[in-house]
């Protein structure tokens, strides 16, 4: 049987305990929102295994790498926006490989819409002329 990692299973005194911290220390990275554990209904917090992780990360590049909580929290946002831009470019991957097996590859243009979402034109359209909007051309490509 597999355990989802993301399940908020632990209270704070086993999460504190897992993690080798004092349970007040976790309430501090919560205040901070280094780590933000689920809440219950009578608002007690419970700490998934990758809460954990993260907090050991936390202990280590405070400890190890002697960062303070202000660029541990930086770290931790550019982290997570890496994260998101790798899974968007393999959304993209993705829709260009299924345009390739329809055939579609070399006969279309992208473009980027004002809220970052990528549409696809017919080769000698253009998108419409929105403030913002950005057509990625290739030259040389018939």
């Amino acid at each position: 049987m597999r355990v989802d990692e993301n399940a908020a299973v632990f209270v704070i005194s086993v999460a504190a305990e897992l993690a080798g911290m004092h349970p007040q220390t976790l309430r501090q990275y919560d205040r901070l929102g280094l780590v933000s554990p689920n809440r219950t209904a009578g608002r007690g917090r419970r700490y998934s295994a990758r809460d954990i992780a993260r907090l050991r990360e936390v202990q280590r590049l405070s400890q190890d790498e002697g960062v303070n909580l202000a660029g541990i929290k930086r770290i931790m946002e550019l982290e997570h926006q890496v994260e998101a831009m790798q899974s968007r470019a393999a959304e993209l991957a993705a829709q260009l490989d299924e345009l390739r097996v329809r055939g579609d590859s070399g006969r279309r243009v992208f473009a980027a819409g004002l809220a970052g979402d990528v549409v696809s034109l017919a080769r000698g359209t253009r998108p419409s002329a929105r403030p913002g909007s950005l057509m990625v051309w290739r030259p040389g490509r018939g």
